[in-house]
Parts: structure tokens; C-alpha cells; sequence
């Protein structure tokens, strides 16, 4: 008879046990619905501070992006924004401790051209847990809330087509490449693309990191000079890198060649209006509507709001030297 009782006790503890965790799970369901923090998260939220990480303060085009990124969020905002602005030098390990820091000064919306577009998608996973939208610009950002970027592969495309147009479709060229980011590597692409449809042009290198400055340029021409004693035609994926190139090519007296690049920096623009030099093109980005756009999709979605395209893409426009 003990037994009996015993063995029914037994199981009475068992079965109240399995119910334990059951009854638990239907509790924190309700406490995660009917919590203060649940009702937050669908409630809208005023854009007070940004966070901006770009690659480079030194390039006019990330100036522009900054100072039009700044002026259309108070523009929306209706009061002044804080901005937390940082360059990460194409250094993606540099760019997840800014992110860190953005996400400690408790930013309300991140813009970010990403110095790697995968290696930052965790950090940028953190920071959407911690209630702050993530908008990519310029470079693909994995994980971002939405991006926005110039159609790079299209500018590439029609600098190497004006380029392949004034050399005769014929003849050799050379790529100064740049750090392997989206926006380069399609800028890369987008040039082949049009290389490819002239069998009579011999692409001699496209592997050289120009590394996006004057200096990586000069570095890059440099090389490519001394191992090509001819070439006729040079695209840089950005314009400083073109600029770096132009001075390597003048210290060495060598003036065979023609010159396109991407960005549509004023000092750039003036350079190719100017005679006497082999710069003849520049694919021109256009920070200010990409800006714009990123503020505005982040406050609609600050707000709540469904945005329903969250890839864009900005055509470039050719900047030519004048006849």
C-alpha cells in the first residue's frame, strides 16, 4: 500500500513538473506583450542625434554627403540634430568601435558607408537591437535598415565608354583599383562591362590598390609606368585617386595617355575644364540627393512608417573636358 501511494506521489510531481515550464512560457509571453518596453517599440521616435561614419574626411564628396545629411535632418527635424561624425580610414575595425560609441551616445539613426560590407553587419545588428536605424550610403551595408548608393556600376560604365571613344576603341588600358568595398568593386564591373566590347583594347592591369587617395594614385601610376612604356587610356575608381595619378604622370613626363574617373569633385570638375591635360571625364556622384534621401527614409522609419523600397539607386551623370 506505501508503495502505491509513494508511486502515486511520484508521478503527481512529475506531471506538475512539465507544467512548470509551460506556465512560464505562457507568463513571459504576456509580460513581452503588455510590458512598458513592448508598446515603446511601435511608438514614434523624434530624430535628436546621428551617428555618420564615412571613409574619408579628406574627400570633398564625403564632405558633401556630411554637411547635406546634416542640414536635411534639421530641415525635418524642425530643431537642431546632434552629429556624431567620424572617419574610419577604410579600416572596418575602426569602424565598429565608432558604432560602439554611437551606440553608447545612444544615437537615434546611424549613416554609414561601410568599410566592409559584411564585417560590420554585426555591430550593425547591435545597434537596430538597441532601438537605432542603420542606413547605408555610398557602400552596401549588410543588414542595414535601407541603402543608397550612385549606380556605380553604370558609372563606370560610361567613364570606360568615353574613354574607349577618344583613344579609337583600340589600344591599352590600365584600372587603378581601389580598397574591395561594393562601390568600387562595381565601379570595376561597370567598366569591364564596356571594355569588353571592344576586342581591340588590351586591359594591361586592373589589380593596383590606388587606395582611394592622391597618394595611393601616385603610388599606383607610378608602378604602371614603369612596367607599361605605353599606355592610352587610365581609369581611377574615384577622383583623388585620378588627381594622384595626374602628378605621378607629370613628375615623369609622361603624357601619352587619357584619364576618367568617378565622383564629380569640384577640383576634379575644374581640372578636366582646363586644356593641357590628359583628364577628360569624371562619372559624377551626387551626395546631396543620396543624403537626402537617407535622412528621409530614416525618419519615415523613426516614425513608424512602412518603407516599402529600401534599395536605391542614384544615376551618375559624365562631366566632359569641353572640345
Amino acid at each position: 500500500m506505501k508503495s502505491t501511494i509513494s508511486s502515486l506521489k511520484g508521478r503527481s510531481f512529475l506531471k506538475t513538473n512539465r507544467l512548470i515550464p509551460s506556465v512560464l512560457a505562457v507568463f513571459i509571453v504576456l509580460v513581452l506583450l503588455f510590458s512598458p518596453l513592448s508598446s515603446q517599440s511601435s511608438e514614434p521616435q523624434p530624430l535628436k542625434s546621428i551617428g555618420i561614419s564615412v571613409a574619408d574626411l579628406g574627400n570633398p564628396y564625403f564632405v558633401q554627403l556630411i554637411e547635406s545629411v546634416a542640414s536635411k535632418a534639421e530641415a525635418l527635424a524642425g530643431e537642431p540634430v546632434k552629429m556624431l561624425i567620424r572617419s574610419d580610414a577604410y579600416d572596418w575595425q575602426r569602424q565598429i568601435g565608432q558604432i560602439n560609441e554611437f551606440i553608447e551616445q545612444k544615437v537615434d539613426l546611424i549613416v554609414l558607408t561601410a568599410a566592409d560590407e559584411y564585417k560590420v553587419a554585426a555591430v550593425v545588428a547591435k545597434a537596430q537591437r538597441a532601438g537605432i536605424k542603420v542606413i547605408a550610403v555610398d557602400v552596401n551595408a549588410q543588414g542595414a535598415d535601407a541603402t543608397i548608393t550612385t549606380d556605380n556600376v553604370q558609372a563606370g560604365a560610361i567613364a570606360c565608354e568615353k574613354l574607349a571613344e577618344k583613344i579609337g576603341y583600340q589600344g591599352n588600358f590600365v584600372i587603378i583599383n581601389g580598397v574591395l568595398v561594393s562601390s568600387v568593386i562595381e565601379r570595376v564591373a561597370g567598366c569591364k562591362s564596356a571594355l569588353n566590347k571592344y576586342p581591340t583594347i588590351t586591359l594591361l592591369s586592373d589589380r593596383m590598390n590606388g587606395t582611394g587617395s592622391v597618394e595611393g594614385g601616385m603610388e599606383a601610376m607610378t608602378y604602371l609606368m614603369e612596367e607599361y612604356p605605353h599606355i592610352d587610356a587610365v581609369f581611377t575608381i574615384n577622383d583623388p585617386t585620378a588627381f594622384g595619378a595626374l602628378r605621378a604622370a607629370q613628375q615623369a613626363n609622361r603624357n601619352e595617355f587619357l584619364l576618367a574617373s568617378i565622383d564629380g569633385a569640384p577640383f576634379a570638375v575644374d581640372i578636366i575644364k582646363q586644356a593641357g591635360n590628359p583628364w577628360i571625364a569624371t562619372a559624377i556622384q551626387r551626395p546631396v540627393p543620396m543624403a537626402e534621401k537617407a535622412i528621409e527614409i530614416g525618419m519615415d522609419l523613426l516614425k513608424g512608417k512602412e518603407v516599402p523600397q529600401r534599395f536605391i539607386l542614384i544615376p551618375s551623370v559624365l562631366v566632359e573636358k569641353n572640345e
